[in-house]
């Protein structure tokens, strides 16, 4: 027991004597073992011994066989070597070797233990998971990354995205978080979080593939199609322009029976019926949470045209029908008589059909009243039903146009012409201010030209009229004044006149006109 407290003693001087000089440097990890060299000293050893330097030297193993050792775990393998095994991270500190041979020597070596990294936590938020582990998160969003690992020492802790590259996204010594705003499809990939034990080189990953998502921009388009070679109706429900591709669920409303669960949905005709409403709901992983639909409504089609046309012979006319309401699109035919074999007319050089988005147009040229007239019928078919309307067209002999034309414009100077004479005789004087009125000027000259014939006619008429006048006068014993009241002068001819000149002229007539007037009151006034 003494030898063992001066090896102690010994032991606890030499350890204060080193603590200035640490030496050499080893590292393990826990659970593993390590070795610990006593010097670099080849060849021969003496008596070596190992202590623990904490508050106090602590007596580990020696080389002398009568010293067991502190622990089963120690043991001393060639040329003095401490082996140290299933290290805990107790075993951290500082170790002493003390070799004695010819003379003493000492030597110190530094164990560090190094723990982890043995888990690394990842968390990424706001995302949603697959059904195979894959997150995603929306176009758009915010997304916070976080990574923690436990280790001693503690780690360091570095975020890499891989896409088409490489990237490294941040490096912290303990924790790593980040946030990435406004996501979009060039930050889809997958996320890396390593953890790396600075003391043992240790490393660990975790990584997270992350999509991004979203949805389609506009609404459903749902559309009706005829299938031809099988006579069955097709319904598409378009919604493109999202990632990944939505889902679709086709329904019959009301009531909401579930007929189909993709994007085309095929019916037989006897599925089909006057005013059927289907219904198309998209769904899509990033939302609308209630999701998006369009409504398909299939329907026979309406007609509508103009019950009768007139053609003229030889002209041209076009007769129009126009189709409404038709769902899925209706085709439409033109036919001559429904009472015989339901033949359509075709295009030729004598008819013409167009086709529009509307309806269509049968055009005939040249028309024939033995050929064209009668009823066509514009009839329009699809998969719900069947419509008809008719058309009678009449085609009669072209008018003249231009006789009528002529006459009606014959008759109308031949009535003002006789206005206009009727004025002229009644009322000369009238129709001279008018005349004077509407050319609103000076008349320099006037000229008059009456033909001589025609006046001496005139003056025959007019004495053989006053001839008869006064015999009637004469018999029934009236003044021969009277007689005078109604004469009728004329003006014959006005040369080189003017206006004054016509006026004293009107007054002229005008006074005599007066004079004689008078004689006929004075003449009733005279007793009889």
């Amino acid at each position: 027991m003494a030898g063992l407290r001066v090896l102690l003693c010994l032991g606890a001087l030499l350890a204060r004597q080193g603590s200035a000089d640490l030496g050499a440097v080893a590292i393990g990890e826990v659970h593993e073992n390590v070795t610990l060299h006593c010097g670099n000293v080849s060849g021969s050893r003496g008596l070596v011994t190992w202590y623990r330097n904490d508050s106090e030297p602590i007596f580990l193993l020696s080389s002398n066989s009568s010293l067991p050792p502190a622990s089963p775990r120690f043991s001393l393998e060639d040329a003095g070597a401490l082996h140290v095994e299933a290290l805990s991270l107790e075993d951290d500190g500082n170790y002493t070797c003390r070799e004695v041979l010819n003379e003493t020597h000492w030597f110190h070596v530094w164990l560090k233990v190094a723990s982890g990294p043995d888990q690394i936590a990842v968390n990424i938020s706001a995302t949603g998971a697959l059904s195979n582990g894959t997150l995603y998160t929306a176009w758009g969003s915010r997304v916070d990354f976080s990574c923690h690992s436990s280790s001693q020492p503690p780690p360091e802790m570095e975020w890499w995205l891989q896409t088409h590259i490489l990237e490294s996204l941040g490096k912290n010594l303990t924790a790593n978080s980040f946030t990435l705003l406004q996501m979009s499809q060039n930050l889809q990939g997958n996320y890396t979080c390593s953890a790396t034990n600075v003391l043992s080189g240790r490393q660990r990953k975790v990584t997270t593939e992350l999509l991004v998502y979203w949805s389609p921009p506009s609404a459903p388009q749902c559309s009706v199609a005829v299938s031809l070679e099988s006579a069955t109706l097709e319904l598409t429900c378009s919604w493109d322009g999202g990632y990944p591709d939505p889902t679709f669920l086709w329904t019959e409303e009301p009531g909401g029976t579930v007929l189909g669960n993709s994007k085309l949905l095929t019916l037989r005709p006897a599925q089909l019926s006057e005013s059927r409403e289907f219904k198309c709901v998209g769904s899509h992983i990033v939302g609308p949470e209630s999701g998006a639909s369009c409504v398909v409504q299939i329907s026979s089609p309406l007609l509508a045209s103009q019950p009768m046309k007139t053609c003229f012979m030889g002209g041209n006319v076009t007769l129009t029908c126009q189709v409404t309401g038709a769902n899925p699109p209706a085709r439409i035919q033109w036919l001559r008589n429904l009472t015989k074999p339901e033949t359509a007319i075709q295009p030729s050089s004598h008819y013409q059909i167009t086709q529009h988005s509307q309806g269509s147009s049968l055009t005939i040229y040249s028309c024939s009243q033995d050929v064209d007239e009668g009823f066509y019928f514009c009839r329009a078919e699809n998969l719900v039903g069947v419509r008809a309307v008719d058309i009678w067209l009449s085609v009669k002999e072209p008018v003249n146009v231009g006789g009528i034309v002529g006459t009606v414009v014959s008759l109308l100077l031949l009535g003002l012409a006789i206005v206009a004479g009727l004025m002229l005789y009644y009322s000369p004087v009238f129709c001279w201010k008018a005349g004077s009125t509407l050319r609103g000027q000076d008349m320099g000259d006037v000229m008059v030209l009456v033909d001589s014939e025609e006046e001496d006619e005139e003056e025959e008429e007019e004495e053989g009229v006053e001839e008869a006048e006064q015999e009637t006068y004469e018999r029934e014993g009236l003044p021969k004044e009277m007689r005078k009241h109604g004469h009728i002068h004329r003006v014959t001819a006005l040369v080189n006149g003017n206006l004054d000149r016509l006026g004293n002229g009107l007054q002229e007539l005008h006074d005599d006109s007066d004079e004689r007037q008078s004689d006929i009151v004075e003449e009733e006034d005279k007793p009889v």
